[in-house]
């Protein structure tokens, strides 16, 4: 009851703000035509495998698995749903899915009416997708579903005294495929023994995103034969510690591909700079020689600039959390972020495998910066460990399907 009802508080608060907010706006008017879309695109007598992603992170998360699933199994049809607008609209025109939509609120009369006409086959929850209506109904019809990718730690409602009533949600997976052995002790604590450690399919993503990265022949022009920095997903504060090194240092180039692509953010990184510059959408063959700053103000590029660059640095560790490493390790090339990492498992890894470096203020970028590019092999040499890591960390795609029937 605590449940059912805090989903319909949230659904009240969505409709009350969505006039006002473009992503709940967003939000409801795809939830509006979800009925529709699955009754008018779903094909009559096939049988779809069901992939819910909370958003874009937990897509990409998913993707391998989806695309391997449709080359081994053409047989099969895929829905895709997400409860993220950042995740939909990005994503909507997907053609690895044979329909793609919201997931409608976690309510009793919502999950039976979505089950009725979408009848998946099977279902896969990517990382922290656990709803418990969903999930029973499942269950309830003997529909295969599983876990993928996830993570459990002791701060969770699962390992709560009061989460007596949601962990049993967890009863209703087939098999919890987690990331790490630490998750597979946890559940174990609550008698949930169908589990297996298979890592994390993002590894798996990257080196896929590597084999299909885009030429950018601007780019390539730009880098010409210099040594290039590439920021990825940067923040102000992350911008103040390498722009200022940038400036006095014409021994390297700079890229940015900032988090926040608006105007405002643009100029402000603009304004920093005291050295030539060019944005990506300005750029043509004759200005980007003379540029020793790339500004990326589109979105869509940055796993493949870092092809081009001989260090990254990836933002958001002097806020909530950095952002993806793995990106920028798969081409073997050093990865330096803020001390804001904690919660990434990859992070502390590449950190504990010295293919990582953190740092906390400009001395320390400083530092490390210029040996980096006083030391050659020290630099190679970190950039050699950082992708050596995420080759180690493949195959969690492989494993997951070995245990799968179809």
């Amino acid at each position: 009851m605590i449940y059912n009802l805090a989903i319909l508080l949230y659904d009240l608060v969505v409709h009350l703000i969505a006039p006002f907010s473009r992503k709940p706006r967003r939000m409801m008017k795809g939830h509006w035509v979800v009925y529709d879309l699955l009754r008018q695109q779903r094909e009559k007598d096939a049988r779809y495998i069901w992939f819910h992603a909370a958003s874009l992170g937990e897509f990409e998360q998913g993707r391998p698995l989806i695309e391997e699933i449709r080359r081994r199994y053409p047989e099969y049809k895929i829905l895709l749903t997400f409860f993220s607008p950042s995740g939909y609209e990005v994503r909507k025109h997907y053609r690895g899915a044979d329909m793609v939509c919201y997931l409608p609120f976690d309510k009793p009369r919502n999950v039976k009416k979505f089950l009725d006409i979408a009848q998946p086959c099977m279902a896969f929850f990517i990382k922290y997708e656990f709803w418990k209506n969903y999930l029973d109904e499942l269950h309830k019809r003997r529909i295969p579903v599983y876990s993928v990718s996830s993570i459990f730690r002791k701060e969770q409602i699962f390992f709560k005294w009061y989460g007596g009533t949601y962990r049993r949600v967890l009863t209703d997976f087939d098999h919890l495929f987690v990331q790490n052995e630490t998750s597979k002790r946890f559940l174990s604590l609550l008698g949930i023994n169908k589990v297996t450690v298979v890592g994390d399919t993002r590894f798996d993503r990257v080196l896929q995103i590597r084999e299909e990265a885009k030429d950018l022949p601007l780019v390539k022009l730009f880098k010409n034969d210099s040594l290039v920095f590439v920021a990825g997903s940067s923040w102000p504060e992350d911008e103040d510690l390498f722009i200022e090194y940038f400036n006095t240092h014409p021994g390297m180039k700079l890229i940015i591909a900032p988090h926040v692509i608006d105007e405002g953010h643009l100029v402000e990184i603009i304004n920093k700079l005291k050295r030539p510059y060019v944005r990506y959408t300005r750029a043509d063959e004759k200005n980007v020689r003379k540029a020793d700053c790339l500004i990326i103000d589109c979105f869509g590029l940055l796993s493949s600039i870092y092809r081009y660059g001989e260090i990254a640095y990836i933002g958001g560790g002097f806020g909530a959390g950095i952002h993806n490493t793995l990106e920028a390790a798969v081409y073997s090339i050093p990865v330096i972020f803020g001390p804001n990492y904690q919660k990434f498992m990859e992070a502390i890894q590449l950190l504990e495998d010295k293919g990582a470096y953190s740092v906390s203020d400009y001395s320390a970028l400083e530092s490390l910066l210029d040996r980096m590019l006083t030391n050659r092999d020290f630099r190679e040499e970190t950039g050699l460990r950082a992708g050596n890591y995420v080759v180690r960390n493949s195959g969690a795609t492989e494993r997951i399907l070995n245990m799968i029937n179809f």
